[in-house]
C-alpha cells in the first residue's frame, strides 16, 4: 500500500525536539493544515490521501463494547477550525513521530504533540492530559495510552470537559473510561498471523520461542498473546517471557538475559520493533546466527534491517503515517458530528526480505526516511 503515498505537506523539525537532546522532559511540536470540509468515513486508504491537501478517508467505524463510547453529545466544539493536541507515550518512540506526521497532514484542522521524552515517563503524561483538559482551545485529544488503568480518571475528565477523546494505536473495545472512538490495527489477528507465516517458512524443525513483553498493558497482552496464538498447532513452543520495556537499550539488554540463560532458544518476538532492534544487536553481540528475531510496527530501522539481512527476521507494517492521518479525519468527523463512535480498524502488512526493499523504495510515508536510497 506505500506506494500510493504522496509527499507529506510538512515534516518534522529535523532537531525534533532538540530540547529533549538537551535532557528537557517534555516535547511539545504544532502542525496543521488549512481549513477545508471534512470528508465522510469511507473505506480507502488513507494514504491516498495524508499531506496530499485531500481529506483522507478511513474504514466505517466499528462499534466499542457496551458502556465504552462517549455520548457525542457532551461534545463542546461549537465550529471553526478544530485544534487536535496529540498525546504519546514518549518522543523516543520514533513510530509516535510517524504518527504525527500523519496527523498534521491532514487539511481542516490544527494540530500540536505534546509529549515525554521517556516513553516510561506516565508522570508525564497524566501531567499534559490534565493540562489539554483545561485548556479551552483544545477540541480533540489523540491519545496513545499503554497503561489506560491510569489514565482512565483523566480521560473520563477530558470527555467530560467536552473533548473528543480518541484513543490511538490500538484496537482496545472496552477501554476503561468511555471514548469517542479508537484507531489502530487488530493486533492480535496481525500477530497470530506474523507467528503462522513465521512457522510456514521455517523449515519443519521444532524450535523454542522467546518473547519480549512490552510493559504490561492491554497493547502488550494483545500483541504478545496473538504470536502465541499463532503457534498453536505447530512444533514451536513457546519457551520463556521477559519484559522488554518497549524500548532499544531495555529490549537489548533483555534478549541478552533470555538468549544467555536459554541457549536453546532459537526465535525471538518482540511486541515492538525498537525491541526487536535491541534483540537483533544481542543477537550479533553473542555470535548468535541461528536466532530468527520478530518485530511489530513498521519501525523505518527495522524495515532496513530486514532488507539488509541485518538481524530481523520480519515483522508487521502498521503504516503510522497513514494511521496518523485516519486519526485526525476521524476526530475532526466526531467533532462536525459526520462519524460515529467506535473502532477504525487499519490495514497491516507483513513485511520480509522479499517486499521491504519495495517499501524502502517509497520513502514519502515513512518516518524518519530511510538511511539511503534504495
Amino acid at each position: 500500500m506505500r506506494h500510493h503515498r504522496k509527499t507529506l505537506r510538512r515534516s518534522v523539525l529535523a532537531a525534533t525536539c532538540a530540547l529533549t537532546l538537551l535532557g528537557a522532559s517534555a516535547c511539545a511540536l504544532t502542525g496543521g493544515g488549512a481549513a477545508s470540509s471534512s470528508s465522510a468515513a469511507g473505506g480507502t486508504d488513507a494514504s491516498l490521501a495524508a499531506g496530499s491537501g485531500t481529506a483522507p478517508t478511513y474504514p466505517a467505524p466499528i462499534p466499542l463494547a457496551d458502556g465504552a463510547a462517549a455520548s457525542l453529545d457532551k461534545l463542546t466544539y461549537d465550529g471553526g477550525t478544530p485544534t487536535i493536541a496529540y498525546l504519546p507515550m514518549g518522543t523516543e518512540f520514533n513510530y509516535h513521530l510517524a504518527l504525527y506526521e500523519g496527523i498534521k497532514s491532514v487539511p481542516g484542522a490544527e494540530s500540536f504533540m505534546l509529549s515525554p521524552y521517556s516513553g516510561s515517563d506516565q508522570a508525564g503524561q497524566l501531567g499534559m492530559l490534565q493540562d489539554v483538559t483545561s485548556r479551552p482551545d483544545v477540541d480533540a485529544i489523540l491519545l496513545i495510552s499503554f497503561d489506560e488503568h491510569s489514565l482512565a480518571p483523566l480521560v473520563q475528565k477530558a470527555v467530560d470537559a467536552g473533548k473528543a477523546v480518541i484513543i490511538i494505536n490500538s484496537d482496545i473495545p472496552n477501554y476503561p473510561s468511555p471514548v469517542d472512538g479508537v484507531v489502530g490495527v487488530s493486533q492480535r489477528v496481525a500477530n497470530k498471523k506474523l507467528a503462522q507465516h513465521a512457522v510456514a517458512q521455517s523449515d519443519g524443525s521444532p524450535r523454542q520461542v522467546g518473547i519480549l513483553n512490552g510493559e504490561p498493558s492491554y497493547l502488550d497482552t494483545e500483541r504478545s498473546g496473538g504470536f502465541i496464538d499463532g503457534l498453536a498447532g505447530s512444533n514451536w513452543t513457546v519457551k520463556t517471557q521477559i519484559n522488554g520495556g518497549w524500548s532499544v537499550e531495555k529490549g537489548n539488554t533483555a534478549a541478552m538475559d533470555l538468549l544467555q540463560a536459554n541457549p536453546d532458544v532459537t526465535v525471538l518476538y518482540a511486541a515492538n520493533d525498537y525491541m526487536a532492534e535491541g534483540a537483533a544487536l544481542a543477537v550479533k553481540s553473542l555470535g548468535r546466527t541461528d536466532v530468527q528475531v520478530y518485530g511489530y510496527d513498521g519501525d523505518t530501522a527495522a524495515i532496513e534491517a530486514i532488507a539488509n539481512g541485518d538481524g530481523i527476521t520480519a515483522t508487521t507494517d502498521t503504516d503510522p503515517v497513514a494511521m496518523g492521518a485516519m486519526a485526525a479525519q476521524y476526530a475532526i468527523d466526531l467533532l462536525n458530528k459526520k462519524a460515529q463512535v467506535g473502532y477504525v480498524d487499519a490495514p497491516t502488512e507483513i513485511v520480509t526480505k522479499n517486499n521491504a526493499v519495495s517499501i524502502l523504495q517509497d520513502p514519502a510515508g515513512l518516518f524518519p526516511k530511510p538511511s539511503k536510497d534504495y
